[in-house]
């Protein structure tokens, strides 16, 4: 909230306050915001002009929309969907390998808390869409966790003016963003408090605000409302007819110059400032306890100043070192961000009017009219001729001796508007990159190998957003991990994803953890840290390439482990069967009763196999009788020579005594494995027992040697 200030120096922070927004607001934002609307009614399929519409209208004419933007940008997003970001912190100066491992984790969380994907298919699609321009907010939410958590959203692009003197896409270089959102007196005053609401009430119906951008009004008589645009309102020059609908609030975010203390490592030289809420004795009292430097120096600090009107609402520093806002721009020339849909406007604009001037030649020209010679029709006039000249079926009569009507020839569609036609099509396929391997339109002749060749070619044209996008997970990731090192100062418990299946129970993890030795364990202030971006396919698809490789992986001779198999498979109960798998190949010790079930079932299986053999030696034993005593009497029996019958039940035999033998040194194998582990699990309970016994048994002090002179 904003402290006790002067009147004088509300009305300087005020009046600077709406200065430099209005400088950021007609230094491109008032064109954005026009583009960015204009590209998402095209996106969402309303593309034609209001006047243009209703010319045609008027005319009677057809205005058809072929909305082909549609999919060109849902296959950029789906595109966006199939490249998730795999986050990993790697250290630098000061850091470790245990805590970056652990940054990494609580990423994972973090992200999964927020539910960053959808978060950032939501900016992404801003990006796309909205002109180029796609906004995250991240910063520190107390309302669940009384330490704080991570919050991120997604902002609305026409709520937020970037630094109009910005020619780079990294926020840390911008001096100032603007965030501006109009909002009811009601609202003012639930987050503001009463007085300042009836302030700015105060002002707006006096006539006292900065303009119509500053107030909107409502429009009361006869209980109509005049619905505005997005900057400006109109304002009623009679008294007692105007309410006040809303204010524009200005929230701004902006670099000041200031001294700071800093934490110096003297070891690696590391440096990272002190929090800003913290005393000096709590700085002086942090570094001795972690023998730590302090060093003051000037910074660009980060001021929160947020206005309506002629009102202060908030003014005070950011608790944060860095803007909360985390840009996605598209495409970014020398400041100027833009997006895809703009550059297709045209040609979707020109494939429109053509097929809707198709459309309207063949309505207008299926009753072309007739040629009547005057007087010639019987039972009809004119008029009814034109009426029902259309009609399946009708019969012209016409008197004797004149000539018969004719029907005139309808007009053609000219045979270049569909060649142009196709060309707006082509067009829009060549500007965005988005081929016809890549909608799924291609046709049925075209191999698979073109196919993929196509798709790789458009994915080329499309990796400038994608490769934008991953810039803005690298400064969103360094967002993230510096308000870590800023908040999570103090010991808690965390529960994580589990990264080799996030389908698994999450884990428990503790950071900043003390020991009785005053030791910290995982402790994320200290140390600085490089940020890893790397695009991981979608967890179904990366799971499906992974089995694909290790089958193909397994067949060229590779010795892939059988529970990994199972891992990458889409089985149910795939965890269930790789530990089964496991377990009888001694990988994972089993539980008495586990052992006991499986040689229970391996014996059963043995002795099953074992009959089976029995069985067939006998009947090779009595076809080589039958076949001694009278060769003719088996051939009656059994149409099959008997010596190929022979050799059919060998072949069996063979097969069934490997498996039997290899089941038997198998499960052999797993009883020595089994009374190995059950012998030293019986000597490390043997060693641990004794030790407990020495170290609560009372030990007699030893005697002091003594030496004889």
């Amino acid at each position: 909230m904003a402290k006790n200030i002067s009147p004088e120096k509300e009305e300087e922070i005020t009046r600077m306050q709406w200065n430099r927004y209005e400088r950021a607001r007609d230094n491109g934002h008032l064109d954005y915001v026009w583009m960015a609307k204009k590209c998402d009614e095209y996106y969402q399929g309303e593309q034609w002009d209001a006047d243009d519409e209703a010319a045609l209208e008027a005319e009677g004419r057809p205005a058809l929309t072929i909305n082909t933007i549609l999919p060109t940008v849902n296959t950029i997003l789906g595109e966006q969907s199939n490249r998730r970001a795999d986050i990993k912190f790697k250290p630098r100066r000061g850091g470790n390998e245990a805590v970056a491992h652990t940054l990494s984790k609580l990423y994972m969380q973090i992200a999964d808390n927020n539910k960053l994907d959808w978060v950032e298919q939501q900016v992404f699609s801003d990006g796309l869409i909205m002109d180029g321009r796609g906004y995250f907010d991240v910063r520190m939410d107390f309302s669940d966790h009384i330490e704080g958590e991570i919050r991120i959203t997604a902002k609305d692009p026409l709520d937020i003016l970037i630094d109009p003197d910005a020619k780079d896409s990294d926020p840390k270089s911008w001096s100032e963003v603007f965030e501006t959102k109009w909002m009811t007196l009601d609202e003012i005053e639930e987050l503001y408090g009463k007085k300042k609401a009836e302030r700015l009430l105060f002002i707006a119906e006096n006539g006292m605000s900065f303009g119509t951008d500053s107030v909107e009004y409502q429009e009361t008589r006869y209980g109509e409302t005049e619905t505005e645009d997005y900057f400006g309102s109109d304002n009623s020059d009679e008294e007692g007819y105007r309410t006040v609908r809303s204010l524009r609030v200005v929230e701004r975010q902006h670099k000041k110059l200031v001294r700071a203390s800093f934490f110096v490592d003297p070891n690696t030289g590391d440096q990272r400032p002190a929090p800003d809420a913290w005393t000096d004795g709590k700085v002086k009292k942090f570094a001795k306890k972690y023998g730590l430097e302090i060093i003051s120096k000037a910074i660009r600090k980060v001021r929160w100043t947020v206005t309506c009107d002629k009102v202060v609402l908030h003014d005070d520093w950011s608790p944060y070192n860095q803007f909360t806002i985390i840009p996605f721009f598209c495409y970014f020339r020398r400041g100027r961000p833009f997006g895809v849909v703009r550059n297709l406007l045209s040609p979707q604009e020109q494939l429109n009017k053509i097929a809707s001037q198709e459309l309207h030649i063949v309505n207008t020209t299926a009753n072309s009219g007739w040629m009547v010679e005057s007087g010639s029709l019987v039972g009809m006039t004119s008029d009814d001729l034109e009426e029902h000249g259309a009609e399946t079926g009708l019969v012209l009569e016409y008197a004797r001796g004149t000539n018969p009507p004719q029907k005139i020839q309808a007009n053609q569609i000219p045979t270049g508007l569909d060649r142009i036609a196709q060309k707006a099509a082509l067009n829009i396929k060549t500007i965005s990159g988005v081929n016809d391997s890549m909608l799924g339109t291609d046709s049925a002749e075209v191999s698979g190998v073109a196919i993929q060749a196509k798709q790789n070619r458009g994915a080329v044209m499309i990796q400038v957003p994608l490769d934008n996008l991953r810039k803005a997970r690298q400064y969103l990731a360094e967002k993230i991990l510096n308000l870590v090192q800023t908040f999570y100062t103090e010991e808690r418990v965390i529960q994580v994803t589990n990264e080799d299946d996030p389908l698994k129970p999450r884990e428990e993890m503790v950071v900043n953890q003390q020991t009785p030795e005053g030791e910290i364990i995982n402790n994320l202030m200290l140390g600085e840290y490089d940020v890893i971006v790397a695009t991981a396919p979608a967890r179904d698809s990366f799971d499906e390439v992974q089995f694909a490789e290790a089958i193909n992986l397994r067949q060229a001779g590779v010795a892939i482990p059988d529970d990994a198999i199972i891992e990458y498979s889409h089985l149910a109960r795939k965890a269930e069967l790789a530990k089964r798998i496991r377990m009888l190949t001694g990988q994972e010790p089993m539980t008495q009763e586990q052992a006991a079930a499986a040689a229970q079932q391996a014996e059963i299986e043995m002795i099953a196999l074992q009959l089976e053999i029995t069985k067939q030696e006998a009947e090779i034993k009595k076809i080589q009788s039958e076949a001694a005593v009278n060769i003719a009497k088996v051939q009656d029996v059994s149409e099959v020579d008997p010596q190929i019958r022979m050799a059919e039940l060998q072949a069996k035999i063979d097969i069934n005594q490997g498996q039997l033998d290899l089941r038997r040194e198998l499960s052999s194998a797993t009883n020595q494995q089994r009374a190995d582990q059950m012998q030293t699990s019986a000597a490390t309970k043997l060693a641990t027992t004794a030790l407990q016994a020495t170290k609560t048994t009372p030990q007699p002090p030893q005697a002091e040697a003594r030496t004889t002179s």
